[in-house]
Formats: C-alpha cells, structure tokens, sequence
C-alpha cells in the first residue's frame, strides 16, 4: 500500500512540475513524457510507436525527470505555488470560522496569513 501512495505522489509531482515546466522541453521529449506520465502508456508501447527502443524511452523519461526537477531547484514554483495554495486555503477556513463567531482576532489572522502570500 505504501508503494501505490508513493508512486501516486510521484505522479502528482511529476505532473505539477510539468504543469510548470513542459513548455522548456522539447516536442519529442514533451510527447513521450506524456505518454508515459498521463496517458500510463508503458515503456514497450512508445518505444513501437516512435520506432526507438524501451531503454530509449526509458532513459528519456529519467532525463525528462532530471531537466524538471533542475528548474524546480533553481525556480522553486511548483513549491511557492503549494505553498500559496495553503496558505489560500487557510485563509477561506478563517474567513469561514468568521463569519460563524465575528471574532475580530480571525481577521487579524486572515489579514497575516494574507500578508505572507505577497512575501513568497
């Protein structure tokens, strides 16, 4: 059970890095790293169709995983972007807690947690 969460958080991961930094690979990269993370098509089934060999794939989806993962180091925004989310999230569950108690203290805290987004 712990594999499957593992390799599903990989997945998530993979996909969030994409989302930020596909764009920066190149066409032939981007289409068999698709493959591979969003259509779930296995090494074997691209390697035919592309007319390369499984470890050619292969070696292309680790390299792929190399290239995102250096730009996260060095622009750290699918970090900064989960961090803003969370820190969105707390803000509605304050404003949420508000409206139910009007206490003027999960304002203040509303207006802090706020703050913290324009200082990512």
């Amino acid at each position: 059970m712990l594999t499957l969460v593992m390799k599903m958080e990989k997945i998530v991961w993979q996909g969030l890095l994409y989302d930020f930094y596909g764009e920066l690979l190149t066409e032939h990269q981007r289409q068999i790293y698709e493959d591979v993370v969003f259509h779930d098509l296995s090494l074997s089934e691209i390697a035919q169709e592309k007319g390369i060999t499984r470890q050619g794939v292969h070696d292309l989806v680790r390299r792929c995983d190399r290239i995102l993962e250096e730009y996260e180091k060095k622009l750290r925004l699918a970090e900064k972007f989960q961090v803003t989310k969370q820190l969105a999230e707390r803000i509605e569950h304050l404003l949420d807690e508000y409206q139910e108690k009007r206490e003027e203290a999960l304002l203040e805290k509303a207006r802090e947690t706020a703050g913290k987004i324009t200082e990512i």
